[in-house]
Formats: C-alpha cells, structure tokens, sequence
C-alpha cells in the first residue's frame, strides 16, 4: 500500500483487536502512516470508553493503547482553519476533517472505518 492517513478508527480496530483488526493491518503493512495529532486523544477515549464499559480488562486495554503508541505512525500539524473550511464542505466534524484535510494535503488515501468520513473522500 502507499502512503495513508489512518484515522483513529482504523487505528482502534488495529490496536484494540477489533474485528475488522487482522484485515486493516494486513492492509496497512509496509505503508508509511500519518495522522494528526488529533489521533493520540481519541484513541485514548477508545480506551476510557472501553475500561469504563469493562473495568476487569483495564491492564489490556491500556496495553493496547500503549502497543497503538509504538506504531510508526507520522503525526502532522493541522490548520485548524483549513479544518474548518473542510468541515464546512462536507459536514464532518472539524475531528474527522482534519483526518480529510491531511489525506488532501499530503496526496495520499484516508484509511477509516468510519462510513461519513470514507464518503467525504
């Protein structure tokens, strides 16, 4: 695969062993990754949504979070007013724009699981 913005859907379903996992990481193996540094933090609410929904399994899930952190994944700076002007276009959240916005910017496919913003494309 070329290069790719991996969202933090993609990124989740990767880390957290979701069921769309094994079928993104074979996709995105080998690429060279990037994301905003939006990423870090709604990864980490992935991770507080899923201890506060299963608390027993707290020590795993911040393991995954942690094994998501040693990916080699390029955080980017966003323009937040560029941000904007993408939301403005499409809809999205100015979160799932800045993941559009990096996509466009450095020429290279948006990998998300998430369907709105896979349709902004």
């Amino acid at each position: 695969m070329p290069d790719a913005v991996v969202d933090a859907s993609a990124v989740a379903a990767v880390a957290f062993g979701e069921p769309e996992g094994p079928v993104l990481a074979q996709r995105l193996a080998g690429a060279t990754l990037s994301a905003p540094a939006l990423l870090w933090f709604e990864l980490a609410n992935v991770c507080l949504t899923k201890i506060r929904r299963h608390p027993d399994d707290a020590d795993a899930l911040r393991d995954a979070l942690r094994y998501a952190r040693s990916l080699s994944i390029h955080i980017h700076d966003v323009d937040p007013l560029a941000a904007v002007a993408v939301a403005e276009e499409t809809g999205l959240s100015a979160y799932d724009a800045s993941y559009l916005w990096l996509a466009r910017e450095l020429h290279c496919e948006l990998v998300t699981l998430d369907e709105k913003l896979a349709a902004a494309q």
